[in-house]
Formats: structure tokens, sequence, C-alpha cells
């Protein structure tokens, strides 16, 4: 690299030498230092913490190994460097390596692996609380997104940044694109439920209770249950990958300086879509699984027809309809929370994506098992 200075006469070779005086040591550098290091041995320091003075004035030209040896010359000395003298390429290059961040001392690192050995066994309650606050503040987020949103767009009050082609999507996305996976494992559901039911019910004779016993566990808890874990498996985990795909790419950091708020703009559009849709996702759940079970009492337990559709219409009230149709709303919403939250929180690396991925799956089941087991406790207190 040349230093815009004019070369002196008989400029050219490398020439390093140290010179000391009361200000401390001055190292004076001079001719060509491309692809040269070596340095003279440093002499012995007059103070303590005494500044290595650098003159430069007389380089022609250097490259990346003359900083580097500067460098270490300074981690060997334990002293700062004083670069004033340093020609601006250079001075820059060892200003730019001093800001750079240290090493972690050997506490650090002994610190770092003891939290490692911590989360293993699952006592790192400062990990714990950080991850608590941010799904709070993330909730909070939410509902204020929410809350403007419904309020109204107008000049006095702002506008909310949520689109409604990106909650159009959405709602094709968790609605009609999830029937099929839906469909399907509440077929098998109900076959699993009607005949294990009459297997039990055939040994009292009572096979015509089958109908009862299909009708309100498919329609008050199984079809909840099995539309929220299906979304959380298909719509919560693809909603992690999206938004931790565009937090690694720096999407989002765009959307902020943009003056976009990401929770507006992304989250709250598969929130309400999810909401939105649940209640009719668990409706057909329940009428496949409830079909699923007509099938298994007619054809295989030989219950009549009539007496089956009469015992389910019976059986089928508006207490349990409404309660089935909560919970799946319920469940779907706290898929899409798990989903948004970890992709947003997620790093910037594919592995930290894959891990948002599975933490967003993981920690949706674990929040709608939590908030099954307290509906159900609630529910039944009431006498509903």
């Amino acid at each position: 690299m040349p230093t815009n200075r004019p070369e002196p006469e008989g400029a050219g070779a490398a020439l390093a030498q140290w010179e000391t005086n009361d200000d401390g040591p001055l190292l004076r550098l001079s001719g060509d230092w491309r692809g040269r290091s070596a340095l003279p041995p440093l002499p012995e320091l007059n103070a303590d913490g005494a500044a290595l003075r650098l003159d430069g004035q007389a380089l022609t030209h250097f490259d990346s190994a003359l900083p580097a040896a500067l460098w270490a010359l300074c981690q060997r000395s334990r002293c700062e460097l004083d670069t004033r003298l340093l020609p601006p390429g250079l001075r820059g290059m060892l200003d730019l390596v001093s800001r750079a961040p240290a090493a972690a001392e050997p506490s650090a690192s002994n610190r770092s692996r003891r939290a490692r050995w911590l989360t293993l066994v699952g006592l790192d309650w400062l990990g714990r609380y950080r991850r608590t606050r941010n799904t709070l503040e993330f909730t909070g987020a939410v509902l204020q997104s929410l809350y403007k949103a419904m309020r109204g767009s107008t000049a006095m009050r702002g506008s909310t940044a949520m689109r409604g082609e990106d909650l159009a999507t959405q709602l094709h996305a968790t609605g009609p694109a999830s029937l099929p996976i839906v469909a399907l494992v509440s077929f098998l559901v109900g076959l699993i439920i009607a005949y294990m039911g009459a297997a039990q019910l055939q040994r009292l004779g009572a096979q015509s209770f089958m109908a009862d016993l299909v009708t309100i566990g498919v329609v008050r808890e199984i079809a909840a249950l099995m539309t929220g874990i299906i979304l959380a498996g298909r719509v919560g985990a693809a909603f992690a990958a999206q938004l931790g795909s565009m937090e690694a790419n720096e999407e989002i950091d765009a959307l902020r300086a943009m003056g976009l708020n990401p929770v507006e703009h992304l989250v709250l559009p598969r929130v309400l879509a999810m909401a939105l849709m649940a209640p009719l996702l668990t409706t057909f759940a329940a009428v496949v699984g409830m079909a699923a079970g007509l099938l298994v009492a007619v054809g295989i337990f030989h219950v009549e027809l009539l007496d089956y559709l009469y015992r389910s219409a019976k059986a089928l009230t508006l207490a349990h309809a409404g309660i089935g149709l909560l919970k799946g709303t319920v469940y779907a919403v706290l898929v899409a929370l798990a989903g948004c939250r970890q992709g947003l929180y997620a790093g910037r690396s594919a592995e930290a994506v894959g891990q948002a991925t599975t933490q967003a799956v993981v920690q949706a089941i674990i929040w709608i098992v939590i908030a099954a087991s307290a509906l159900t406790i609630a529910f039944q207190r009431l006498g509903w």
C-alpha cells in the first residue's frame, strides 16, 4: 500500500530503529515494507505502562504484514501504541484492531462453561428469566398491535402496519391448506376412540352408548386438541421458519429501518388468521371424527344407524360445542404466538433457524397441554 508521500532518494530498504528518551521508546520505520514483518527487539521500558510511539513518516510502501507485526509487538509488550505519526492507512488498521472485542478471559470462559452445564441440567435460571421476559414483552407487543388494529386507522390515531393482503394469504395458509391433514388425522383418531370405547362398552352390552362417547369426546376435547397439535407441527413451525429466516437475512431490521413495526406487519396477520380459522378447522375435525365413529359403530358393532344419529344429536349440546370451539381457538392462538415468538427471537444463522423451528413446535405443544388441563379443570368446576 503506498503512503502517498514522495519517495526520498535512496529509499527502498525496510528500516526499523528503536530510540529511547524520557517520553518512552520510539520506533522509526522507513522504506518499503511490502512482504516484511521483522521488527527489532523491544528495548527495556523506563516507565511502567509507557506507550510505544511509532513514527512511520518515512515509510514508502507497506502491506498487511506490517500492521500485524506491530499489533503482535503491542500484545507482547502489553503497552498501548501511539499511532499519531503513522500514515493514515496504517493508523486506521491498527485502530480498527484495537477496537475489536478482547479475547475472553479464563474467568469468562469458566462462566460460559458453567452456564452451559447449568443449561444441560435445567438450572439456568437466568436464561429462563430472559426467555420468559422476552415472551411477556412479545405478548404485550401483540396485544398492543391488536388494539391498534381494532381501534381503526385515522389521521389522529395512526394506522396499523398490517395489510389486508397479508391477512388473506395467512388465512389460506392456515385454513384451506390445512384441511387435508386435519381430515386424515381426525378420521383416524375418531376410529380409534370409537373402536376402543366400543370394545369396553360391549362387555356390558351397551354399544348404543357409543354415540354419546364419541360425540362428547370428539366435540368437546379431541377435535380441538388434535387440531392444535396439527397446527403446531404444520403452521407453527412454518411461522418460526419464515420469521427466523427473515431475522437471519436482516429483513426484519430493514422493516424497522423503514419505520414499520414487525409485530404489526408480520405477527398480527398470522395470529388473527389462526384465531379466525381455528373454529372452522375445529368444527371440520369434529364432524370428521364423528363420521368415523359412526362407521365403526354401524359397520363393525352393528349399532342401528337411526339410534346412533338420535343419541348423537341428543348428546351434542350447545355447551359442549361452545367449549370445543373455545378450546380450539385458544390452542390455535397459542400455536401462532409460539411460532412467531421463536421466529422473531431466532439467531442469525441456519442452525439458529432450525433450533427456533424445533423450539416453536415443542413450546406450542407444551402450552396446548397446559391450557387444555387448565380449561378442563375450570369447566368441570363450573359444572359446564
